[in-house]
């Protein structure tokens, strides 16, 4: 198992949404989404949330090193509404990434089941055997100095599944602790940022996309 360091960003909440229902959060990275295991671990995003809306309830879950768009439920009928949605995959997620290396197509599709690696928790990896299906579409944006900027649409939600089908098309994520190496591990961050959701309200199915700025 591999365990780093916890040192959780002291950022104000950052509210994109609120209403009756829903709320919204700019999540920072390096800030974990529910608690982990240990007291030094009891600092994160649920319990910064539930300090200022004690009836805020979670709904689904980013990365720790990962940015942006989260969304908490504000009633018990809103959460099992919000979790259909997300289990039939009606939502719709895109994130912003920047990559190792000059990514030559435009768009593409990568198609790999994901599994934890036991030896090596937190990490995933591809099991073609075991593995839980995982998609994600991903179109190219533009290349830079560092690499690609890309758009990156799951189509599932497995535990770190944009990071390790990048990682298993030859483009890691940069600044990933986990997955990135050499030169592309060294950013100050991860290079992953939850842009946009979208979603069907669950006071009267109203379609509904919030979204955050990117920050890097």
């Amino acid at each position: 198992m591999i365990d780093t360091p916890y040192q959780p960003p002291q950022d104000d909440l950052v509210i994109l949404h609120e209403d009756h229902e829903l709320l919204f959060i700019d999540k920072p990275a390096g800030l974990l989404s529910v608690p982990g295991r240990g007291p030094h671990l009891a600092d994160c995003l649920i319990a910064r949330v539930q300090s200022v809306f004690p009836e805020a309830l979670l709904v689904h879950r980013l990365d720790r090193d990962t940015s942006g768009v989260i969304v908490f439920a504000r009633s018990p009928v809103a959460q099992r509404h919000l979790g259909l949605q997300f289990e039939k995959r009606q939502t719709r997620k895109q994130y912003i990434a920047q990559v190792w290396g000059q990514v030559t197509e435009r768009q593409g599709r990568v198609d790999l089941p994901l599994i934890v690696d036991w030896d090596n928790r937190p990490r995933q990896m591809v099991c073609h055997e075991t593995g839980r299906a995982a998609q994600t579409d991903w179109a190219l944006i533009r290349h830079d100095i560092y690499g690609s900027r890309l758009r990156l649409m799951p189509l599932t939600g497995r535990s770190h599944q944009l990071r390790v089908h990048m990682l298993a098309i030859g483009h890691p994520i940069l600044g990933d602790p986990f997955y990135a190496s050499g030169q592309a591990g060294a950013f100050p961050r991860l290079m992953l940022h939850s842009r946009e959701l979208r979603l069907r309200h669950p006071d009267g199915g109203r379609g509904l996309t919030v979204s955050a700025p990117v920050p890097f």
